[in-house]
């Protein structure tokens, strides 16, 4: 049997038919080497963006599930045409939607999780010599209504079907060549890195990196599946994700600046043991994500609560403000979406007060305030006003010297 690789190809790298076409050759290419090959795709350029604003020209708040079937044609496109630009350069080929390939998911409409993947119709079409093409993001759950997997879950898929099927690599293709220490887009000096480890890309992704879904990365380091980042239009060897004793324990390996954040904060909770239970519960029966968490003690028997969530997460949070408010007994919920969460990453970082310090003198030196700060054994994460966001992770990248 012939080893399998999976591929992964981004909306910029389907934006448009000569892309598509680009595409099609990377994937006859590899399987010109020898290999069998699975391609999952996102949907072409703006294509969910768009379907999402006519969405809300219809109605401000759409169902979950109808916006689920909405979103997932974006990625039947590209696969379709895919599949067509493939077929014209002469190799046998098929195009499934995440139902027809197996994938199945739990019911949480725009943030569904893969339970199980089927993999009878895939090794099917791979024992008959084709080349197969699955629409990224999405699956069915035990209802056969379509779910999807929340933003960046394309990748997710790759990484999935990679690991169901034991592939030899995972391979990401992008608009950029790899992995860098920081946005190459905002600070020019970014350096690309041949190497990192699962864990710290991991954080780097949830940190809103953006080169990699957290979730993909998760399943890879728990699968062992080899991943590799690289550009959909260059031929360089991108950055391999490998396990992290097989890199250097360098203090700090990225930087990493997420501005799709908002900072809530509950006013006057009364100080008493099951308020915090109370308060989480109810975002999480709403399916609301929380990062960042502090507690600051006040006088009078009374705590603030603050909390960063996602902006996506924000109309659904307002919808159950009130009731939070009325339920716990809070005086005020307030929230400010004019935040950012600035981060460095690295394997080294455990215990060391001097990264700490010189993290902290940084942005002392631009004058920038610390509203929240978080940290772990690799990494260390703060809240900061969002216009200073782009100066911040340039002068950290500076003072680490990771150009």
């Amino acid at each position: 049997m012939k080893e399998i690789i999976v591929q992964k190809y981004g909306g910029s790298s389907v934006g448009d038919i000569e892309k598509i076409k680009n595409v099609a050759r990377r994937v006859i290419e590899t399987k010109n080497k020898g290999f069998d090959v699975i391609v999952t795709v996102s949907a072409m350029g703006d294509t969910t963006d768009e379907l999402i604003e006519k969405a809300l020209m219809i109605s401000q708040n759409p169902s979950s599930r109808e916006m689920d079937m909405l979103l997932s044609t974006g990625e039947q496109v590209s696969v379709a045409l895919l599949a067509m630009a493939i077929q014209s350069m002469g190799h046998d080929v098929v195009s499934l939607t995440g139902a027809q390939c197996g994938i199945i998911t739990d019911s949480k409409h725009k943030k569904a999780r893969i339970n199980n993947i089927d993999t009878k119709r895939l090794q099917k079409e791979l024992s008959e010599g084709r080349i197969i093409i699955v629409a990224g993001f999405q699956g069915i759950n035990e209802n056969q209504d379509i779910t999807t997997l929340g933003r960046g879950g394309s990748d997710t898929t790759a990484v999935a079907i990679a690991a169901a099927l034991g592939a030899a690599k995972c391979e990401i293709y992008t608009d950029v060549e790899g992995v860098y220490t920081a946005d190459p887009r905002k600070v020019p000096s970014a350096r690309l890195m041949k190497r990192i480890s699962y864990d710290e890309m991991l954080e780097l992704a949830e940190l809103g990196a953006g080169v990699l879904h957290p979730r993909s990365v998760e399943l890879a380091r728990k699968f062992n599946v080899p991943l590799v980042v690289r550009s959909s239009f260059a031929d360089s060897e991108g950055t391999e994700i490998v396990n992290m004793d097989q890199i250097e324990r360098v203090a700090v390996r990225g930087i990493s600046l997420d501005d799709d954040i908002a900072k809530v904060s509950v006013l006057e909770v009364p100080d008493r043991p099951g308020i915090a239970f109370k308060l989480f519960s109810m975002l999480s029966l709403n399916n609301i994500n929380v990062d960042m968490i502090i507690q600051n003690v006040n006088r009078l028997s009374v705590n603030d609560i603050s909390f960063t969530i996602k902006k996506d997460d924000m109309a659904d949070f307002l919808k159950i403000s009130e009731t939070i408010k009325e339920t716990i007994g809070a005086e005020k919920v307030t929230y400010d979406d004019s935040v950012a969460k600035l981060s460095i990453v690295g394997a080294g970082l455990a215990g060391s007060t001097e990264v700490m310090s010189k993290f902290f003198e940084a942005l002392y030196e631009l004058g920038i305030n610390i509203q929240m700060i978080s940290t772990s054994s690799i990494k260390i994460s703060c809240i900061i006003d969002r216009d200073n966001a782009e100066k911040g992770m340039a002068k950290l990248h500076e003072k680490f010297q990771l150009g």
